[in-house]
């Protein structure tokens, strides 16, 4: 993925409008740029994601039954192998039927291959037990007992500024101090990085959420690139789970100054809402979609695990497709990037209660 690995230089030094190419050459990016899907097929928009070459389907049961003919699109100039037109069929329970397409690019000197799967939640219960760290950026993200994966975080982004390639460099990675189990999830925030600084970003909050993480968007909109929810069928009754919080030690504005006064707070909240498409951080709290909200009051320091049972407020009746969110944050206006460096929430079997 050559173009979104350096686009971070390019943008920076603003190379492309000032480049001149007499005698373009073929190029070498092998890149997938839709894969698609018949809309009756699904319960939500297929997801391709190119940090970790993965592409996550979410079918209604008679797809599962009868299979689905997707169209594998590369990019202009590459090829895809196998051809596209075989029926694709996975196990409804476990999501199992793993697939996947090898993209060649235009000079044919470099290749990528993508897996392809169902995503599917059976229990709406999290203990955070499972781990992986993803190659070669080192991030660390969760993963379900199939091995599927249904969290994301901003560590797809943040691996493009620069961070050193280190787990505990990763606002978001697991713990040996969990409420229960052996692991939990950590999110802390952390100071940005040189090149991050030259767009305004310094400091990263530490951010966890059910939905996925649009790398495509992550350096030109950040907020955009993270996709919130999952397919959601019934009417949740609350929200609840296990967390503790420290708050770091000096807050700052958006320009890095101290703001005297102020102390950092957690934010953990979760939104259902109508439809297929996901909302993301420009519209998760303001949506005309959203039909009913469970949110943390407070999100001040907690010095041991304390436990919340958040209900969720109906604004508006269910409908027959639905999405699900789950968010937090270690700094509350981390999407504004404000908040105290150093600030630590831990969060450990998260449920939704039906």
């Amino acid at each position: 993925m050559i173009k979104r690995t350096l686009c971070f230089g390019a943008i920076l030094a603003t190379l492309l409008s000032s480049s001149c190419i007499k005698d373009a050459p073929l190029s070498p990016e092998a890149d997938l740029d839709s894969f698609i899907v018949d809309q009756a097929d699904l319960t939500g928009a297929v997801f391709i994601d190119e940090a970790n070459s993965r592409v996550q389907l979410y079918l209604k049961q008679n797809a599962f039954e009868k299979g689905i003919v997707p169209r594998v699109v590369p990019i202009p100039g590459s090829t895809v192998e196998p051809a596209y037109g075989d029926t694709l069929k996975f196990d409804q329970v476990t999501g199992e039927g793993l697939t996947s397409y090898k993209i060649t690019s235009q000079d044919g000197n470099y290749h990528k291959t993508y897996t392809v799967s169902v995503v599917t939640i059976g229990v709406w219960a999290w203990d955070f037990e499972q781990w992986r760290v993803q190659e070669p950026n080192k991030y660390m993200y969760t993963v379900e007992d199939n091995a599927t994966v249904i969290w994301s975080s901003g560590n797809p982004g943040i691996a493009l500024s620069g961070v050193q390639a280190d787990p505990k460099q990763y606002p978001l990675r697991d713990t040996t101090e969990p409420y229960h189990g052996q692991y939990c999830a950590v999110l802390e925030t952390r100071a940005g990085t040189t090149l991050s600084a030259f767009v305004g970003i310094r400091l990263f909050a530490g951010n966890f959420f059910l939905g996925v993480f649009d790398s495509r968007f992550a350096l030109s909109n950040p907020l955009a690139s993270t996709q919130f929810g999952q397919p959601y069928r019934g009417r949740p009754k609350s929200f609840s789970g296990y967390y503790k919080y420290q708050p770091g030690p000096v807050y700052q504005d958006k320009a890095g100054k101290p703001v005297a006064g102020a102390t950092d707070s957690c934010s953990m909240y979760a939104v259902l809402y109508g439809g297929t498409t996901r909302l993301d951080g420009t519209n998760i709290q303001t949506s005309d979609r959203i039909i009913a909200v469970a949110k943390l009051p407070d999100g001040g320091a907690k010095a041991t695990y304390t436990r919340f049972n958040l209900p969720f407020i109906f604004l508006k009746d269910i409908e027959p497709q639905m999405m699900l969110a789950i968010v937090m944050s270690s700094s509350y206006k981390g999407d504004l990037y404000e908040g105290a460096i150093g600030s630590r929430l831990l969060v450990d079997s998260l449920q939704i209660i039906r």
